[in-house]
């Protein structure tokens, strides 16, 4: 069993109903109980769009190999109307990141492990501080809170009531 962390958002409304969905289908994936962080409000980060993000994190256990991980998301994501684009960034009915597996790093063609942005993101980090706060970063060597405290991004952050 490794411990995998991921990272969940959506900005197309019903955007709670598109993270439960998410949630539900990952629990499909796992071998014990998932740990959810918070559910944050967040800007839209590197385009600009009139709506909101809801963000979060899971942490499972799972047998799956990372490649196996991101199949499954590939298809939900597609299951659930999300067609990845590469060259533009658009709103979403939902986005799933596989942000650790393990303390593995892993680059390869369509997969690196960790996420290579994830420590200059308030809205990844912000939830990872919910659940995973002392997690070590395999390559940066910080734990979560560390990369929260330096992250230069100061975009706006609350939870959902």
């Amino acid at each position: 069993m490794t411990n995998v962390v991921l990272s969940l958002g959506s900005n197309i409304e019903p955007r709670k109903e598109h993270l439960d969905r998410a949630v539900s289908q990952i629990r499909t994936w796992s071998g014990k109980k998932l740990r959810l962080s918070n559910i944050y409000i967040t800007e839209p980060y590197g385009y600009h769009s009139e709506h909101e993000y809801l963000n979060m994190a899971v942490e499972l256990g799972t047998s799956l190999t990372p490649q196996e991980i991101m199949q499954r998301i590939s298809a939900l994501e597609s299951e659930m109307g999300r067609h990845r684009t590469n060259d533009r960034i658009e709103d979403r009915t939902i986005d799933i990141d596989l942000l650790f597996y393990g303390g593995e790093i892993i680059h390869e063609k369509d997969l690196d492990v960790p996420h290579p942005r994830l420590h200059q993101r308030n809205f990844v980090l912000a939830p990872l501080l919910d659940i995973v706060p002392d997690l070590l970063h395999p390559e940066l060597k910080k734990p979560v809170w560390e990369l929260y405290d330096a992250c230069k991004d100061k975009s706006e952050i609350r939870i959902l009531e």
